[in-house]
């Protein structure tokens, strides 16, 4: 154990250089000449290759996008991937977010678990194996981006000179490993609307912000000669079914309000989308036919409540990542034209063409399109691949505890870099801070991860 004999007696300095890293405000700005993505992320990128020079590591600084620091010889290396951009403060800190200050032996700020943190603890878990002369067989890097909270724009930078690394994590989750992250798919669905009823006009359906939210609300305007019919039919609908929709007479028109509960894209069972409850409402209340009301039971036939999509004949679903998760975020529907964009997470060991071609089968004859595909491949290591047993070999060592791998519906920095996992820094059971007020990491964390990443680096890297 005297790798961690040797970062003991770096303890202060640790301490030290997480606060002063901490203490610079890195949320992306407007570009500036030399500084892609604003001062801030530009400044601590400066402040970790000055610190990383200072312990003698080489550093490599790309046009201010993304650097590096490397230690030992060799063509192939290990990468460790952590950035130093942060999102907004944003309100209710008990203790100043960029202050760095310590109580209870919790050190607050934003950036303390993300990633700026395990960062610090990266480098001098890599500076004690530096000093004391452990020898490796591959070059091991440690990669500082400054993008990933709003694009990741620095890898792509990275790799425009770069080669990926043979293998690496990043410390830009939990623990104990993340070894499969779900396929990621946001896309619109599209219909034109040209089959108008004549009795009753839906002027609108808007509702949802991100197509990775459980849309909490949703509002439809209706004009039609059955207002009170639409009033009465809202009030039973809501006593009978429990959802929360309400319906109010404004000039003309019946304004229906659907609220539901918010969640995150990667698992919508935990909210109550409002979209689909309003669909629910408006196929209930008799309406002649339109092209508007056929795509309103069109989705609730093949959604409706569900968020696995078994009905749109995607319900794909393997032993290690679980069901395929099915999410419709935001809803903009006037007089000519409905899109709706949802969001999409398939298992890690599905295809993106098995998803498609589900899709593809259900929509056919609907008239309905997709428009605007963004896609992210999802993330797989088996059990016993090298890097997965490499690092479950130093966690069990490390903590005393058995590994349990996880797979998650989000997505982490791993996905931006091949043959990396997500690898810490929260442990089990700690409560999950990262873009919360008061995001704080343990002082005792910070020195643990040092030890952990050390002995990981030397692993993979030996």
């Amino acid at each position: 154990m005297e790798l961690n004999r040797k970062i003991d007696e770096m303890r202060e300095e640790i301490i030290k250089s997480t606060q002063e890293i901490i203490k610079i405000k890195s949320v992306e700005e407007q570009p500036k000449e030399g500084m892609p993505f604003g001062e801030g992320p530009y400044n601590a990128l400066k402040y970790a290759l000055d610190l990383c020079e200072k312990l003698g590591f080489k550093t490599v600084n790309l046009d201010n996008y993304v650097g590096y620091a490397e230690y030992g010889e060799g063509e192939e290396y290990v990468a460790i991937l952590g950035h130093l951009d942060v999102v907004p403060e944003g309100d209710g800190w008990i203790h100043p977010p960029y202050a760095a200050e310590i109580h209870d032996g919790k050190m607050y700020g934003r950036g303390t678990m993300d990633d700026k943190g395990p960062m610090i603890s990266v480098l001098y878990g890599l500076k004690a194996m530096k000093d004391l002369g452990i020898k490796l067989s591959k070059k091991v890097r440690i990669i500082f981006g400054t993008n990933e909270e709003s694009g990741c724009g620095e890898i792509e930078h990275y790799f425009k000179t770069e080669t990926a690394p043979v293998s690496g994590f990043t410390p830009d989750a939990e623990y104990p490993i993340i070894n499969g992250e779900k396929g990621l798919t946001i896309f619109d669905f599209v219909k034109d609307l040209k089959v108008k009823g004549n009795n009753t006009v839906i002027k609108y359906i808007k509702g949802g912000q991100k197509a990775n939210m459980v849309p909490d609300y949703c509002e439809a305007a209706v004009i039609t000669n059955e207002a009170e019919k639409v009033l009465l039919y809202a009030r039973n609908f809501k006593e009978i079914t429990g959802y929360d929709i309400t319906a109010e007479v404004k000039d003309d028109m019946a304004i229906i309000k659907s609220v539901g509960a918010s969640a995150h894209g990667s698992t919508p069972e935990l909210g109550k989308n409002a979209i689909m409850q309003l669909f629910g409402f408006v196929e209930q209340l008799g309406f002649e036919d339109s092209d508007i009301l056929n795509l309103i039971k069109f989705f609730n036939k093949h959604v409706g409540l569900e968020t696995d999509g078994e009905s749109f004949g995607v319900g794909l679903k393997d032993d290690v990542s679980g069901t395929l998760s099915f999410n419709v975020g935001t809803i903009d529907i006037n007089e000519e034209k409905a899109r709706m964009t949802v969001n999409l997470r398939y298992p890690v060991t599905c295809t993106f063409e098995e998803m498609m071609n589900g899709i593809n089968a259900t929509l056919e004859g609907s008239e309905i399109r997709v428009e605007n595909m963004e896609h992210q491949k999802p993330l797989y290591f088996p059990q016993d691949h090298p890097t997965i047993k490499a690092l479950s070999k130093v966690y069990e060592e490390q903590t005393g505890e058995k590994v349990e791998l996880l797979s998650i519906g989000g997505g982490t920095y791993a996905k931006e870099m091949p043959n990396i996992v997500a690898f810490g820094p929260l442990f089990p059971g700690e409560p999950e801070l990262i873009h919360q007020p008061n995001e704080y990491i343990e002082v005792e964390d910070l020195i643990k991860n040092a030890k952990i990443y050390a002995h990981a680096i030397y692993e993979l890297a030996k």
